[in-house]
């Protein structure tokens, strides 16, 4: 297989960064989930923007990290996305993830992926909203040493487990202009009932079974919605197998009553990441955080 234009540009550019080529789209599994065979092509082979794999600092640990944005940076401060994923552990995510990439950084953003610790190659063991926090907070200096970010306008953007973690960094004080999330859960509770689950469950918290309030808690927007003072847009499918429509229309309820700015949008028949309606998720997004922008 050939490097595609994206690569070339890549091993050009990001000292730190690494080669990755990608793959064809029928050899991703379930890359039908996030794009069509058209979009991933365009993502990938568009030369006006590049992806890079780079490794950062975390908590001790040297995680991994994607980088996407456009080639020419020369002389410009861009708002950035720090893009949050779903799901555990996990391998390579690029080709999942680059068509997410390409639709934000054609609207102006660079996006920076932390694939948290233990993921695709990187030091550490996930948690899954534990000690895995900090892999978000040092996007911030990585930020800062690239030299085109424009740090007065960051912005988090959450898919599912992200979700959850765009709320907790939100309570913990990460300088984020606004959010978004969608299939976020508000209730770690609900999520960790289904016998399916409790496997992995024990996998990720041995502990579970003695600290279960503590690990709940921390990690269920529902306890602290007082703590979530960005202006949050909350995007839910009402079809979602994972997250139930009441979780975000309860957390909704709960700004409301605290006077937050949030907007929430349940889309009709939607899935868990909203496969059907990408296109008008991610435009909602960016335009949310458009109107949030510092000028």
């Amino acid at each position: 297989m050939t490097l595609t234009t994206a690569v070339l540009l890549m091993l050009l550019s990001t000292p730190g960064a690494y080669p990755y080529t990608f793959p064809a789209y029928d050899t991703v599994k379930g890359i039908d989930v996030y794009a069509d065979p058209a979009e991933y092509d365009a993502a990938v082979h568009d030369a006006a923007f590049v992806f890079e794999k780079l490794r950062a600092p975390s908590d001790g640990l040297s995680i991994v990290t994607y980088l996407y944005r456009p080639a020419d940076v020369a002389g410009k401060k861009l708002p950035l996305i720090v893009f949050l994923r779903g799901s555990t552990t996990m391998g390579d995510q690029a080709p999942q993830l680059v068509t997410f990439f390409h639709r934000l950084a054609s609207r102006g953003f660079v996006v920076l992926a932390p694939q948290y610790r233990g993921s695709d190659g990187g030091e550490g063991r996930d948690e899954v909203g534990g000690a895995d926090l900090a892999d978000v907070t040092s996007m911030l200096p990585l930020a800062r040493s690239l030299g085109y970010v424009d740090e007065a306008n960051v912005f988090l953007y959450g898919e599912s487990r992200g979700g959850m973690m765009t709320y907790q960094s939100i309570r913990d004080r990460f300088p984020a202009r606004a959010a978004a999330v969608f299939g976020a859960f508000t209730d770690l509770d609900v999520m960790t009932q289904p016998p399916q689950l409790q496997k992995v469950v024990q996998q990720l918290w041995p502990d579970y079974a003695q600290n279960r309030k503590a690990i709940v808690e921390r990690r269920s927007a529902e306890y602290w919605p007082e703590k979530l003072d960005v202006p949050l847009l909350i995007m839910n499918g009402t079809a979602d197998p994972q997250v139930d429509a009441s979780q975000p229309l309860g957390l909704a309820l709960q700004l409301q009553a605290l006077k937050k700015e949030y907007s929430l949008v349940l889309y009709a028949g939607g899935s868990h990441v909203l496969t059907k309606d990408r296109l008008d998720r991610d435009d909602r997004a960016v335009r949310w955080f458009e109107a949030h922008m510092k000028r």
